[in-house]
Order: structure tokens, then C-alpha cells, then sequence
């Protein structure tokens, strides 16, 4: 398996991106080409004391960088031998079977869709990042790549959203629960009400296991496996979440820092709370697969470290392996607006 890293996007570039990947190469049995500026790839194996390239590790040369300044809509465009360009190029040709950016969210949405293509029938691609739960954690689809939703767009993410989780997270019948405000098929508007009736369809078909209208409270205990929705309203759940996590881990630090005694409780419930940061740390995830595009590609967070570098490799490795785009491409007739009303 190899595995294509755009080694001068993210905030922590290429550092983290280099270290992140020879750690891959190491742990996970995967081939890498690191594609970017090769002075600055080379610079930092050397500051790490390795003077020749490792085996499984490949640098393809590109000499510019997608900064986050640049217009996310054409910089792939404007810059053709970025490390964004080159890299999803490389893609595209066979060079490798997988892709992964903690560059800019937009321009790499904007390249992967115009390069690589959607597959053939879907809408529109969707970021679906797993949250954490109460249950293991839950694909949420869409998160932000399409803000206003239609609701073909919606039975379309309820098909991807789950395939991914049988595929890549193990979830055999993953539950499918539509994001809303309310249980009742009544609630919500038009389009959450539109988009019920085409999940139960779904549903009543056999094509997925739809299990109603999912508010975010039940989402994040662990009701579903599938969290379907539009991508302005799973972005304001993903930030709330993420919001959250950080409040209450700042605020668990601040009553076990009180004094001596609250000291010594902390030393007592120490496991129980790595476990918690553990499960709220997105770089234990590495980062959100693209679906929807023909080939896997993962956007790794921008403030990636070496650490979820390394498990965003992972994440597109078990992507490129899962066989869901096979799924996708073989069931797309089930996934279109007419087959839904059926």
C-alpha cells in the first residue's frame, strides 16, 4: 500500500508531515511519497540525524505550497506544481493509492472533486469525520463540504456515510440516524422531512439500516453509527462537540488542581481520565475522509503533530483497503432521487 502525503500542507509543515510518515513507514507496513519542497523534506530527516532516504520512503519534488491565504476555489490551478497539484496528480495517474493533506480544507475539497472526480452519480462529495460517542464514535456526514443540502444530497450521505462505517470501522448494519430537532418524522424542515422519507425507503428496501430522526444528544451518547446531515448544521454539531470536549477537559483540571486533596483524587481516577482525553483527541482519529471522490483521500486536521500524521496515514490506508468506493460505484442507482422515492 502507498500512501501519497502532501508533506508542505498544515500548520506543523513539513515537520510533522515527515516525522508523521516515517513513523507509518516503521508501524504500519506502508510505502510513502512525501510530496514537496525536497530541500526542506531532506532538511528535517537530517535534523532527526538520518542522512539517506529510509526504504518505504519515496519524496516526489514540488516547489511550491498552497497557503491558506490563497483562493481555495483555483489555487490548485494557479499553483500547478504545488505539493496540493502534484500529489493529487500522482493520485490520479496511479502513483499511489491513497492521499492525505492537513493543507487548506477548501482547496483541497476544490482539487479533489475537479482532479480526481466524484464518482460517477454522486452529488456531492462529503467530509465525514467519526466523532466520538458513548458507543465508539459515529460517522457524521456531512460536515461541512455542502452547506446548504438538498435532500438527494442527504439519502446520498446516508449511503456513504454507512458503507464507511461497515467497511472501515468494522460496524456490521451500522445504524443510520438523521440529524434533527426532534424524533417524530414530523419535525425539522422541509428537508429533513423530505430526506425521512427517503431513508425510510431506503430502509424498507433493504439498502440501509435507517433508524429514524436522531437528535444531537441521542448522536453523542452512541444511538447511531450514521449521523446524516447537511453540512452547516454538522459543522455547527462537530465545532460544538469539539467546544465542549475542550471546556470540560479545562474544567476537570482545574477542580483536581484545587488543592492537595483534589490532588490526590486526580492520582486515583488517572486512568479514567487519559481514557477521556484519548477519546476526545481527534488526532487518534488523523483526520476526515472525502467521500464521494473516486479515489480515498483523507484532510488531516491543520494543527496535525507527527502522531496524527501518522494515524491519518493509517486512516487512508484502511480507506484505500475497505473497498467502499467498489460499494458506491455498484449501488449508485440505489443512492439517486427516483430510486428513493421507490
Amino acid at each position: 500500500m502507498k500512501i501519497i502525503v502532501d508533506a508542505m500542507g498544515g500548520d506543523n509543515a513539513p515537520a510533522s508531515n515527515v516525522r508523521g510518515a516515517l513513523a507509518a513507514v516503521k508501524e504500519l507496513g506502508v510505502e510513502v511519497i512525501l510530496v514537496g519542497q525536497g530541500e526542506e523534506i531532506l532538511k528535517v530527516l537530517k535534523e532527526d540525524g538520518i542522512g539517506d532516504l529510509p526504504p518505504g520512503l519515496e519524496i516526489a519534488h514540488a516547489s511550491q505550497v498552497v497557503e491558506m491565504c490563497d483562493n481555495p476555489a483555483t489555487a490548485f490551478r494557479e499553483k500547478k506544481d504545488s505539493s496540493l497539484t502534484v500529489g493529487l496528480n500522482l493520485l490520479k495517474s496511479g502513483g499511489g493509492d491513497a492521499f492525505v493533506s492537513a493543507g487548506s480544507t477548501g482547496a483541497l475539497l476544490s482539487a479533489a472533486t475537479l482532479m480526481i472526480h466524484r464518482v460517477k452519480g454522486i452529488r456531492r462529495a462529503a467530509l465525514a469525520p467519526v466523532v466520538p460517542t458513548g458507543k465508539g464514535g459515529a460517522v457524521l456526514i456531512d460536515c461541512g463540504a455542502t452547506a446548504e443540502g438538498t435532500p438527494e444530497y442527504l439519502l446520498q450521505f446516508a449511503f456513504m456515510g454507512s458503507y464507511y462505517a461497515e467497511r472501515v470501522l468494522k460496524r456490521p448494519e451500522p445504524r443510520v440516524g438523521l440529524l434533527n430537532i426532534g424524533a417524530e418524522p414530523s419535525k425539522g424542515t422541509d428537508l429533513q422531512r423530505e430526506a425521512h422519507a427517503l431513508l425510510t425507503a431506503a430502509d424498507k428496501a433493504g439498502r440501509i439500516r435507517f433508524v429514524g430522526n436522531v437528535e444531537a444528544r441521542e448522536a453523542v451518547y452512541g444511538e447511531v453509527d450514521v449521523i446524516v446531515s447537511d453540512g452547516y448544521s454538522g459543522n455547527i454539531f462537530l465545532k460544538t462537540m469539539e467546544g465542549t470536549g475542550g471546556f470540560i477537559s479545562k474544567q476537570l483540571k482545574s477542580i483536581f488542581m484545587k488543592n492537595i486533596f483534589t490532588k490526590l483524587a486526580a492520582v486515583m481516577v488517572a486512568g479514567g481520565l487519559k481514557e477521556f482525553k484519548k477519546m476526545m483527541d481527534s488526532s487518534e482519529v488523523g483526520g476526515t475522509a472525502l467521500i464521494g471522490i473516486s479515489k480515498p483521500v483523507i484532510k488531516a486536521h491543520g494543527s496535525s503533530n507527527d502522531y496524527a500524521i501518522k494515524n491519518a496515514i493509517r486512516q487512508a490506508r484502511d480507506f484505500a483497503a475497505s473497498g467502499m468506493i467498489d460499494d458506491l460505484v455498484e449501488n449508485i442507482e440505489y443512492m439517486k432521487l427516483s430510486a428513493g422515492e421507490g
